[in-house]
């Protein structure tokens, strides 16, 4: 529920206000002071809140108690594109973000092969699973915390900033030194695991459910926009339509449309959203047209005997060439990060 106060409300108001919230409705409400507007955003409680009682205070504006249209999220909170740092790196502000690497971390000698290339490409996050969730119980589930181990010592020796995906809470200790935590399309509506998220400090890139609208997306992003981390990044990687020949419909309209309501930077994975690796270059330059902050891509140093996706999987050739196409379309009015 947000509460908008009128612009020349008193402090004292307000916090008294917010003490008879939590004493009268055990509610869980902070103010919000966004593009001028002062804002009590109401979280939690355990009883009904009196929506007529709200309103008779002379200091309230309105109340918008729909909870999906004046999120967080939304610009009408934040005009302005959220910037978000990873390492050095910045997502946002003209930059585009190039997230590639494995599908799945297999070894020392493979993770080590891609890192050394994606960087001499002119890549600096590097992306790798180390817990897969996968649609069949027999197939490889990832090296688990010794991928977690590969990924930090590549990112210790090569330079790179890592991303890897998180599949139960039970695991968030692993990724304490992790720079990017991916919540997958599985896990798009895992709001506990949303809430947690909420309440730490690291990026988080949140990818769209296979069947989900834009809006349950955004509202999955309000989970932890409302826990107090403003850093997530939205992924694009295709929804489940009819059409057979691709694994997924890469929804290439969801860029502008996020762009429209939403202040948080979005990126794309065509891996993916196709399943064909032949289909990722052309998407990936039609993201960086339709206003793209960036792509996650996933590469191998020999797609044909990847443990996981590798018919998505370009090569290190097939990768370079990519670069140089992004590179050669961004140049006159973003940068490659």
């Amino acid at each position: 529920m947000f509460v908008i106060l009128k612009s020349d409300v008193e402090n004292r108001e307000i916090e008294k206000f917010l003490t008879g919230l939590k004493k009268t409705y055990n509610a869980d409400a902070r103010l919000v002071v966004k593009n001028d507007k002062k804002i009590i955003v109401i979280f939690e409680n355990n009883l009904k809140i009196d929506v007529g009682l709200l309103k008779s205070f002379d200091f309230v504006d309105y109340i918008d108690d729909s909870g999906e249209l004046m999120g967080l999220v939304s610009r009408f909170f934040k005009s302005d594109d959220t910037m978000i740092s990873i390492g050095n790196k910045i997502v946002g502000e003209g930059n585009f973000c190039v997230i590639s690497g494995p599908c799945s971390v297999e070894s020392e000698q493979q993770i080590y092969a891609i890192a050394k290339r994606i960087k001499m490409a002119g890549c600096g996050l590097l992306r790798g699973g180390a817990f897969k969730p996968r649609t069949s119980p027999y197939s490889f589930q990832g090296l688990r915390r010794r991928g977690i181990e590969l990924l930090l010592e590549v990112k210790r020796a090569i330079g790179l900033c890592v991303v890897s995906e998180l599949t139960d809470l039970k695991y968030l200790d692993l990724f304490s030194d992790i720079d990017v935590i991916q919540v997958g399309a599985r896990n798009m509506q895992n709001f506990e695991m949303l809430r947690q998220l909420g309440r730490c400090d690291k990026p988080i890139i949140l990818k769209r459910g296979i069947s989900n609208t834009i809006r349950e997306w955004l509202l999955s992003a309000e989970y932890i926009l409302s826990g107090g981390n403003d850093n997530v990044i939205l992924c694009e990687r295709g929804i489940r339509t009819y059409e057979p020949l691709t694994r997924n419909t890469l929804d290439i309209s969801a860029i502008p449309m996020v762009k429209k309501i939403s202040h948080l930077p979005i990126i794309i994975d065509p891996s993916h959203a196709t399943g064909r690796k032949w289909m990722v270059a052309p998407l990936s330059k039609a993201a960086v047209v339709a206003g793209a902050d960036g792509v996650m891509i996933e590469v191998h140093n020999s797609p044909s005997r990847a443990l996981s996706d590798g018919k998505q999987s370009l090569d290190l050739d097939e990768f370079d060439n990519l670069m140089k196409n992004i590179k050669a379309l961004v140049k006159f009015s973003k940068k490659i990060i």
